[in-house]
C-alpha cells in the first residue's frame, strides 16, 4: 500500500465525472459476478461516471444497439443473492475477428464509454487486452471508413480495461480465489455430505466427477474437506502402477472398518502419459479388482448453480469497488490489470502477466513437467496438495518421539472445530507423537477427562459441526493447581487449544502461571475458533465464515418477504459479542442499508439519519429495508428500541419487523472454507509445536518458558503466523473481548456506499500494481 498525496486530495464523488464505464460479463458464468456487476454499477455512479451495461457478454458489444444500456442504481437491486449473470453471458466468435472488434469498438466510440470492466475467465481478459492494444488501430480504420468523425475518435483516444476473474475453476494464476469457486465448493460439499449418508448405509464407493478442465483446485479442496480416498488432478497425475496403489489403499480402508470410500475426479484429469483418467475407467477397476459396489457421480452444472455464498458476494462487491478505483486512475502508459484478493487484501496484477502465468501451467502439464505445475500455480495450491497428501492415509513413522500432546476446545462451540482437531490429531501421528484428547475444555483438563485418540477415531470429523470435544467457558486461573497435577499425571508434553477469545486468555492465564507451576512450562498453541471472529493475532477465525453464510441466507429470505410485502423494514440482531464483524460482513453479503456496531459509535441523530434514508427509499422502486445491529452495539439502543424508533419514526410510509438470529448461528455443518482452513491451521500446529519442542528439550525433558513458546496461530494479511500470546496483549481489549485494530473496520465505508449513503471513501490508501512474474536477475540467481 502506498500513500499518493493526489489522490488523497480527489473528491471521491467528483473522480468518475465526464467518464463513462461500462460493464460486461463474459464466458462461463459464476456465482458472485452479479455482486462485482452491482458494485461497479453503483460505485461508478458514486463516483459521478456514468454506467452502461453490456448485456450477452462481447456478443452485445459487437451488436451494439439496445445491448448497451444505462445502467442505474435500482437496475441493479435484489441481484446480490442471484447466481449467474443477471446480464448476460455469450461465447462470441465475432469479436474474435478483426471486423467485429471493430464494430466493438465503433458502438463504445459512438456512447463516448473509454473505460471498460470485464468480468469473466482468462480467455475473455484476453480478448479485452487485444482490444486495447488494437484500439488506435481500430479508430482509425473507423475514421477511413467514415463511421466515426475525426473529433469522437479524439476524444476516445485510448481505452482502459480492467479485469475481474470470474471462474468457478479458480484457475487464473495470480488471483488467490476467482468469483465462483467458493460458492461452487459449497454445491460439491453439500453433494458430498448428501452422499456419504447414503454410502455409508450400503458400504458403497462413491466416484465425484468435479469441474475443472486444466485445474484441479476444486477437486483438491473437495478432497481435503471431505477426507477422500484418492483425488485425481490434471497438475499431478498419479505415479505409474497407481491402479494396484489406489485398489490396496481401499481395501486397507475396509479392513480398518470404514464403511464408506470417496475417490474425486477433477474433469481434466490425466495419467502419467497425458492420457485422460474417466470415472467410468476407475469405476470399472474398482468393482472388477475388488467386486466393491461402486457408483459414479457426475456433478456438472450444478456446480456453477445456486445462489452466491457469502464469500463471493463479498469478494465481488470488494472487486467491484476496486476495479471502478483501478479504471478511473489508469493512465494511457498503464497496463491493462486485473483486480483480485490476496489474503484479504485487494490487489492490482497487470493482467498480460497473469495470463501468461495461466498459459505457463498448461505447458508445464502438457510437457510433463508436474511439480512446475503445481508451483505456478501458486502458494496455496501448494500447501492443499502437501496438506492433502499428509492426512489422507495413514502413515505414522517406525520410531515414536515419546512426546504427549493434548488437545482441546474451550469457549463456545462453531463449525470447523473437528476440522482442525482433526488435522491436529493426525499430523501429531505423522510425526510419531500420543495424541490426548481433553473433553470440555479447562474442566476437563482439571478433572483429568483425558483419553487417547487415534487416527480412526476423527475419520468424518471434517463435516461435523459443534464440537466432538465438548467446550466450556470456563477459565484456567480459579482451578490451576488441578490442571497443573493433571498435566504430571497424564504426562502431557504440549498443549493446542482450539477455541475464540476464552482460549486466548485461557492461554495466557496458563503462561502467568508458568512462573509458579513449573508443568506449565510446555509449548502451546491457540488456533482461534469462533463465529465472533475476535481473536487477536488473527484476521478470520474457524467458524466465523459457517456463521457468516447462515446469517446471509436467513436475510435473503427475509429480504424476499419483505420484498413482497413492500415497504417494509426488516431489524436483524447477529451475533458477535463486541465485534462487529458479522454484522458488517453480513451487512455487505446481504445487500444491507445500515450495520450498527460497537466499534462505530453511533447517536440518536445518526439513527434518524437512517430512518430519512429509508424514507427516501421508499419514494424508489425498491421500496423495502434491511437493518442489521451486533447485540453488543450499545447497552441502550437496543434492539427493541431501534425496532420501536423506527415504527413510530416511519409511520405512514414504512412498517417494521424484528428478527434475533441466535443460536443458529454457531451451528450447521462447515462450509469448505471452515472445513479447510481448520484443517490447515490444525496440521500447521502441530508442525509448529514439534519444531518447538526440540528446541525445548533440555537434559531428558521439556522445559518452554519463553514467550514465544506459547503463541496464537492466526492468519494475518496474506499468511498464517505464529505470535506470542504475551506480544498481543497491548493489542487487546479486554473488557470488550476484541482486538483493539480490526481490519474490516476499513471495508465498512463500502457497504453504505452501497447502500446509497453520500460518504466519503478513504481513497488515500490506495492499492499499487503488483508483478506476478518474478523479475529474474541477471546473475541467474
Amino acid at each position: 500500500m502506498s500513500h499518493n498525496l493526489h489522490h488523497s486530495t480527489t473528491d471521491p464523488t467528483k473522480m468518475g465525472v465526464g467518464c463513462s464505464i461500462a460493464v460486461l460479463t463474459s464466458g462461463g458464468d459464476a456465482q458472485g459476478m452479479n455482486a462485482a456487476v452491482r458494485a461497479t454499477v453503483r460505485v461508478g455512479l458514486y463516483t459521478g461516471a456514468k454506467v452502461f451495461f453490456v448485456h450477452e457478454g462481447y456478443q452485445g458489444l459487437v451488436d451494439g444497439g439496445d445491448n448497451i444500456r444505462p445502467a442505474t442504481w435500482e437496475s441493479v437491486s435484489m441481484m446480490l443473492q442471484l447466481g449467474g449473470t443477471v446480464i448476460g453471458s455469450a461465447r462470441c466468435k465475432d469479436f474474435r475477428t478483426r471486423e467485429g472488434r471493430t464494430k466493438a469498438a465503433r458502438n463504445l466510440v459512438k456512447l463516448g464509454i473509454t473505460n471498460l470492466c470485464v468480468i469473466g475467465g482468462d480467455g475473455s481478459l484476453t480478448g479485452a487486452n487485444q482490444f486495447r492494444t488494437e484500439w488506435s488501430g481500430l479508430l482509425a480504420d473507423l475514421v477511413q471508413t467514415g463511421k466515426i468523425t475525426e473529433d469522437e475518435a479524439k476524444k476516445s483516444s485510448h481505452l482502459n480495461i480492467v479485469g475481474m476473474v470470474g471462474s468457478i475453476d479458480n484457475d487464473f494464476c495470480g488471483t488467490d480465489m476467482t468469483i465462483g469457486t467458493d460458492s461452487a465448493l459449497h454445491r460439491i460439499i453439500e453433494v458430498v455430505d448428501a452422499i456419504t449418508t447414503t454410502a455409508q448405509s450400503h458400504q458403497r464407493t462413491f466416484i465425484l466427477e468435479v469441474m475443472g478442465r486444466h485445474c484441479g483446485y476444486l477437486a483438491l479442496v473437495t478432497a481435503q474437506a471431505c477426507g477422500a480416498d484418492w483425488v485425481f488432478i490434471p497438475e499431478m497425475p498419479p505415479d505409474d502402477g497407481w491402479e494396484d496403489h489406489l485398489c490396496r489403499r481401499l481395501a486397507e480402508q475396509r479392513s480398518r472398518g470404514s464403511r464408506l470410500n470417496v475417490i474425486i475426479v477433477a474433469e481434466g484429469a490425466i495419467s502419467r502419459g497425458g492420457k485422460p483418467i474417466t470415472s467410468d475407467q476407475i469405476k470399472k477397476l474398482v468393482t472388477d479388482r475388488l467386486g466393491f459396489d461402486t457408483r459414479t457421480t457426475v456433478l456438472g452444472h450444478v456446480q456453477r448453480g445456486g445462489t452466491p455464498s457469502a464469500f463471493d458476494r463479498i469478494l465481488g462487491s470488494r472487486m467491484g469497488v476496486e476495479a471502478v478505483m483501478a479504471l478511473l486512475e489508469a493512465t494511457p502508459e498503464t497496463p491493462a490489470c486485473v483486480v483480485s484478493l490476496s489474503g484479504n487484501q485487494a490487489v492490482r496484477l497487470p493482467l498480460m502477466e497473469c495470463v501468461q502465468v495461466t498459459k505457463d501451467v498448461t505447458a508445464a502439464m502438457s510437457e510433463g513437467r508436474f511439480e512446475d505445475a503445481i508451483k505456478l500455480r501458486g502458494k496455496s495450491f501448494e500447501n492443499n496438495w502437501n496438506t492433502y497428501k499428509l492426512l489422507a492415509h495413514i502413515n505414522p513413522p517406525d520410531v515414536k518421539s515419546n512426546i504427549n500432546v493434548a488437545i482441546m476446545n474451550i469457549g463456545a462451540p462453531c463449525a470447523g472445530m473437528n476440522a482442525a482437531v482433526r488435522s491436529a490429531v493426525r499430523m501429531g501421528i505423522i510425526q510419531g507423537h500420543n495424541m490426548l484428547a481433553v473433553y470440555d475444555g479447562f474442566d476437563g483438563l482439571a478433572h483429568g477427562q483425558i483419553e487417547p485418540i487415534n487416527w480412526t477415531s476423527v475419520s468424518g470429523w471434517t463435516g461435523k459441526g459443534g464440537s466432538m470435544l465438548g467446550t466450556k467457558r470456563t477459565l484456567p486461573a480459579k482451578i490451576i493447581e488441578e490442571i497443573s497435577l493433571n498435566i504430571a499425571k497424564f504426562n502431557i508434553h504440549a498443549l493446542v487449544i482450539i477455541g475464540g477469545f476464552e482460549a486466548y486468555v485461557g492461554g495466557l492465564e496458563l503462561v502467568q502461571a508458568r512462573e509458579k507451576y513449573e508443568e506449565m512450562c510446555i509449548p502451546m498453541v491457540v488456533i482461534p475458533a469462533t463465529v465472533s471472529n475476535n481473536v487477536p493475532g488473527s484476521d478470520f477465525s474457524i467458524g466465523a465464515d459457517t456463521a457468516l453464510n447462515t446469517i446471509t441466507s436467513t436475510c435473503d429470505r427475509i429480504k424476499q418477504s419483505a420484498a413482497g410485502t413492500k415497504r417494509r423494514v426488516f431489524i436483524v440482531e447477529t451475533m458477535g459479542g463486541y465485534c462487529g464483524y458479522l454484522a458488517t460482513m453480513a451487512g455487505l453479503a446481504a445487500g444491507a442499508d445500515a450495520a450498527y456496531i460497537f466499534e462505530e459509535k453511533f447517536s440518536i441523530k445518526d439513527l434518524g439519519v437512517n430512518v430519512v434514508h429509508l424514507v427516501e427509499k421508499m419514494k424508489t422502486t425498491v421500496k423495502r429495508g434491511l437493518i442489521l445491529r451486533n447485540e453488543n452495539c450499545n447497552s441502550n439502543y437496543t434492539t427493541d428500541f431501534i425496532f420501536n424508533l423506527y415504527s413510530e419514526e416511519g409511520k405512514g410510509t414504512f412498517d417494521c419487523r424484528k428478527n434475533v438470529l441466535g443460536h443458529m448461528q454457531q451451528g450447521g455443518t462447515p462450509t469448505p472454507f471452515d472445513r479447510n482452513f481448520g484443517t490447515k491451521m490444525g496440521a500447521k500446529a502441530v508442525l509448529w509445536l514439534t519444531e518447538k519442542l526440540k528446541e525445548c528439550y533440555r537434559h531428558g525433558r521439556i522445559f518452554a518458558n519463553t514467550p514465544d513458546s506459547a503463541c496464537v496461530l492466526g492468519m494475518r494479511k496474506r499468511a498464517l503466523t505464529f505470535q506470542a500470546l504475551a506480544d498481543l496483549k497491548g493489542d487487546t481489549d479486554f473488557e470488550h473481548r476484541i482486538p483493539k485494530s480490526q481490519w474490516w473496520l476499513k471495508i465498512r465505508p463500502i457497504m453504505k456506499i452501497l447502500a446509497k449513503y453520500d460518504i466519503k471513501l478513504d481513497t488515500s490508501e490506495h492499492t499499487d500494481m503488483e508483478h506476478v512474474i518474478k523479475k529474474r536477475s541477471p546473475f541467474g540467481n
